[in-house]
């Protein structure tokens, strides 16, 4: 057994790490300190605990200790930085966002760099921006490079002289940089005007835009001159959201902390070339006692560990005792990062104005707040009726419920695909949702497909496969009775008690009421909670298994209408498909219409009437 006494004589008068742990060996906190002995012997006088009702709470919770020895404190704070990620512990302050945000590569390592989105930093040479929040932005923004400048897209880096180009090149989406369409010079100045924008300076992009415009429109092509004149509406449209102009060209970020009752928040203003470009809103995991430099000085090193780079300056409106430790901490590859409190200034009224928005923004996240845990109570109340009613139980009832719901999806039978979405209260957990393509039942066989996927996934929990290990409080199928009794029939054989309803539509494909075993039912009109929950677990499981049957099915038809045909190879289906459009087009074109196809002549396209006229049976590869 753990004897606390004895171990705190035996604790180093030197910087480190220590780590308190409850009862069951959980990490329930995670500090730095300049003398572990006499920070961590602090905990267990009674004098301390008295000051902070928080460290009483903690302190009781204390069942051992362990610590970890640095060379100094800046050594100390970068591992508790990364032990507070890594355990999450209950009695520290804690970013609560789970979700790893996503980031603008670009991969200026490669002759011709691409631009996409990643949720994974490296240290590989290329530019990174982010973290982003709002992650259609981020594809919004990818998207709007890849139309603007046609970049490479593909993660080739070398083309020899016999290279083929994708799909992409044929559909004039893509610049060629395979085949030599476009200078390396050329190329990286495309470049050059997306690191500017993503920088925060949009007027070198807008003036190449500007003037791709006016040289079309001054040779007459008027399609393509509006196409940069949509292209420069795009870009203004994304930098909207630049509010005010205040302080000179300088990068900066604004962290404002909120208290709002039990609710703790963190608001990111950016700031870039002097303009307020945005707000960010980060909920905090805090106790009542944390103040807001507690929780901005922990938000500070949590969130702004992870970005590539920092910018030069953050202010905060709070003072910080550890100010210069996390100044240091912050500060990399030769740029130094303050952190400043304004007093006066441009700077100070800058801080003024975001403070002020912080209050209106308080009031309207209380609302949302409320509104969204009435609606939390109400969903879970229902819920737990149609378990009761369905015969399951619930042994927490203050927890949100955990929905499985399922789905078939094939065209006449083929490519039948099974999905399985997975909601906790009103949260998708998509992370957990899982996709399955049937293998033991042919033809158009809902029941028999939907059985096989429940046993495949209940098989796996029963193998306790990692992930597939967490059972829900009751399956929801989108179907009726039918479906309701085909899965109640595989669960029994496994002897699994989970209760399993269905989702019923009317005529006009509205769900109408969940449906029992017994055949009774709950009708979803007068029940408008209930109604959208039920409408929103079909509407993603629908999704979810038509997305995957789509993918199945398109991938396949490419390849056996196509590729199979003698001649037919990758650079000819390309060209083919970018001419005619769609494998319909290929199909009803005659041998003449073929031939129109720079790469296809007579042979080739009297093999391509051949196979579809014969639907492949006499004309295949060999």
């Amino acid at each position: 057994m753990f004897d606390i006494n004895e171990n705190l004589k035996k604790l180093p008068d030197s910087p480190g790490v220590y780590i308190h742990r409850d009862r069951l060996g959980q990490v329930i906190y995670v500090g730095k300190a300049v003398s572990l002995k006499n920070r961590v012997r602090q905990y267990f006088q009674k004098s301390y605990q008295k000051t902070n009702p928080k460290i009483k709470a903690l302190a009781a919770n204390i069942s051992e200790f362990e610590y970890i020895k640095c060379s100094g404190e800046m050594e100390a704070l970068i591992l508790e930085c990364n032990l507070i990620k890594k355990y999450m512990p209950k009695y520290n302050v804690l970013l609560r966002d789970d979700k790893t945000y996503p980031y603008i590569m670009v991969t200026v390592s490669e002759d011709f760099p691409r631009v996409v989105k990643t949720r994974i930093l490296k240290k590989d040479g290329n530019k990174y921006f982010g973290p982003y929040s709002d992650v259609g932005a981020v594809n919004e923004i990818v998207d709007l490079f890849s139309k603007i400048y046609r970049l490479k897209s593909c993660t080739a880096t070398k083309f020899p002289k016999d290279f083929r180009p994708c799909l992409h090149f044929f559909l004039k989406q893509c610049s060629g940089s395979c085949v030599g369409e476009i200078e390396k010079e050329e190329y990286r100045k495309d470049i050059d005007d997306i690191l500017s924008f993503l920088n925060g300076k949009d007027k070198p992009i807008l003036k190449r835009l500007e003037a791709k415009m006016k040289k079309a429109s001054s040779n007459m092509e008027y399609e393509e001159a509006a196409k940069w004149r949509d292209s420069m509406t795009a870009v203004k449209v994304l930098s909207e959201t630049q509010r005010v102009t205040m302080i000179g060209d300088d990068d900066l970020d604004i962290c404002l902390a909120i208290k709002d009752g039990d609710k703790n928040f963190v608001a990111v203003f950016p700031v870039r070339t002097g303009k307020l470009s945005g707000r960010d809103i980060f909920p905090i995991q805090a106790e009542p006692q944390d103040s807001k430099s507690d929780i901005i000085s922990e938000f500070i090193k949590q969130y702004y560990s992870q970005w590539a780079s920092v910018p030069h300056e953050i202010l905060i409106d709070e003072k910080l005792e550890d100010k210069i430790l996390l100044e240091e901490f912050l500060s990399r590859d030769g740029c130094r990062v303050k952190i400043n409190r304004p007093q006066r200034g441009n700077k100070k009224r800058l801080l003024d104005l975001t403070r002020q928005d912080v209050i209106e923004m308080t009031k309207t996240l209380a609302v949302k707040a409320e509104t969204k845990k009435e609606r939390e109570l109400a969903v879970r109340k229902d819920m737990q009726s149609v378990i009761s009613a369905a015969g399951g139980k619930i042994a927490d009832k203050k927890r949100d419920i955990r929905v499985e719901s399922y789905d078939i999806s094939n065209t006449n039978g083929v490519d039948s695909v099974g999905a399985m979405v997975v909601f906790q209260g009103l949260v998708k957990v998509k992370k957990d949702y899982r996709r399955f393509k049937v293998k033991t039942v042919a033809g158009p066989d809902d029941y028999g497909s939907l059985q096989e996927v429940l046993y495949r996934r209940y098989k796996r929990a029963m193998e306790s496969d990692s992930g597939f290990l967490k059972l829900p409080d009751i399956i929801m199928m989108d179907g009726g009775l039918g479906q309701v009794h085909a899965a109640e029939t595989v669960l029994k054989a496994m002897k699994l008690d989970i209760p399993v309803v269905g989702m019923a539509k009317d005529d006009s494909h509205r769900t109408r009421a969940i449906v029992f075993s017994s055949g009774e039912e709950i009708p979803l009109r007068n029940k408008p909670v209930l109604f959208r929950y039920c409408a929103a677990i079909q509407e993603e499981v629908h999704r979810f298994a038509i997305e995957y049957h789509h993918n199945l099915h398109n991938k396949k038809t490419v390849h056996s209408a196509l590729d199979d045909i003698p001649g037919v190879g990758p650079k000819r289906r390309n060209e083919l498909l970018y001419k005619f459009k769609s494998i319909d087009r290929i199909r009803n074109a005659g041998v003449d219409e073929l031939c129109t196809v720079t790469s296809v002549n007579e042979q080739v396209a009297r093999n391509i009437a051949d196979y579809f006229k014969g639907e492949g049976k006499n004309c295949t590869k060999k």
